[in-house]
């Protein structure tokens, strides 16, 4: 008897599909496929902290204010970028907005630690940069004043006063004078001095001529320049301009 043949059409048994049921290759292609996309995102999450770590270590920063201390340059919780490349070229100039570390006893008792869970989630949120380093720790003034600079206030006509001249100061809080009280200092090697733009309202360089280091910064304390203010967006806008009035202060005897 002839042997009968099966339509070509028909699956064999061995080859039949069950409902619900992926071929063997089909599965480890899609596992494959699943492992490679984990290990991508893994490697793309991996570069952004990098860089972000990067950026905000060597280049950038940002920072929110907390006092009204530089009113109306700056607003309190205006969102400010810091460049930090700054201190490290040492072109730092009069007029600059700096941030720097408290040099000592600025600030006051430390404030309270928040929760350790808090606390973590900040640290990795700001390390990432999602969101900005508080000012805890840090400052924000115009330095005024360079090393080996007379600085003093106020003259007859109630002007601050740079190595002998007379400085206009359209920084400054409409309303406020130059200082509520007289000065003369002469900057030390290796130090800033620096006054807020709301005088009467702001506790610089001043207010610690009594204390441990006379009311000087450190340049080692300088964190960076701000140069923009980045939010609300009503208020975005470059942080420059302060030094022009500044351009006549010849440099130090």
């Amino acid at each position: 008897m002839p042997e009968s043949i099966a339509p070509a059409d028909r699956p064999r048994i061995a080859d039949r599909i069950q409902p619900g049921t992926q071929p063997r290759h089909d599965r480890n292609s899609a596992a494959a496929a699943r492992l490679a996309w984990l290990r991508e995102t893994v490697m793309v999450i991996a570069i952004a902290l990098a860089i972000s770590l990067v950026v905000k270590t060597f280049l950038v920063q940002a920072f929110y204010i907390p006092s009204s201390s530089m009113e109306d340059t700056l607003a309190i919780n205006d969102r400010i970028l810091v460049n930090k490349l700054v201190p490290a070229t040492g072109d730092i100039t009069r007029g600059d907005v700096v941030v720097f570390t408290d040099p000592g006893g600025w600030l006051g008792a430390a404030p309270a630690e928040p929760n350790v869970a808090k606390r973590v989630i900040v640290d990795v949120l700001t390390f990432i940069g999602i969101i900005p380093h508080d000012a805890g720790e840090h400052l924000i003034k115009r330095v005024i004043g360079l090393p080996g600079d007379e600085v003093s206030c106020c003259t007859l006509d109630g002007q601050l006063s740079v190595n002998g001249t007379a400085i206009d100061e359209p920084y400054l809080k409409p309303g406020v004078t130059p200082s509520d009280y007289d000065f003369e200092v002469v900057v030390p090697e290796g130090s800033l001095w620096v006054m807020g733009d709301n005088r009467s309202n702001s506790a610089d360089s001043r207010a610690h001529l009594g204390d441990p280091g006379g009311g000087f910064v450190p340049l080692g304390n300088v964190v960076g320049r701000a140069v923009v203010v980045m939010w609300p967006l009503d208020r975005m806008g470059s942080l420059g301009g302060g030094q022009d009035s500044f351009a006549a202060v010849a440099d130090p005897r």
